[in-house]
């Protein structure tokens, strides 16, 4: 288990007493500390909600309602994806504008 490099941020929170144990026990077991054993589960965690469908679907729409920058998307499903997701929001977009005026011309 390894933190990785690169900036840090320091984060503070509560977690059930029980949950915590067992991150403490997991990292006596890998000699390691329980700020490793939790990066290692939230990084596990990210890569594996990054890869729902359904949770895809739920991150495209906060990046369509403008929830989230494009960097932020970039960081949850990676360069190549958001970068489909941009396109696509561009053409929706788009559509919407061409389908509006359309309506608008209309007698």
């Amino acid at each position: 288990m390894s933190s990785g490099s690169g900036e840090k941020k320091r984060v503070q929170f509560r977690a059930p007493k029980g949950l915590v144990d067992r991150a403490d026990a997991l990292a006596t077991v890998f000699e390691t500390d329980r700020t490793d054993v939790l990066i290692t589960a939230l990084r596990g965690y990210l890569r594996d909600a990054a890869h729902s469908d359904e949770v895809k679907q739920e991150i495209a729409d906060a990046f369509y309602g403008d929830e989230i920058t494009f960097e932020e998307l970039k960081s949850l499903v990676g360069h190549e994806e958001a970068a489909n997701f941009r396109v696509l929001k561009r053409q929706l977009s788009d559509e919407f504008v061409d389908e509006v005026a359309e309506e608008l011309a209309e007698p």
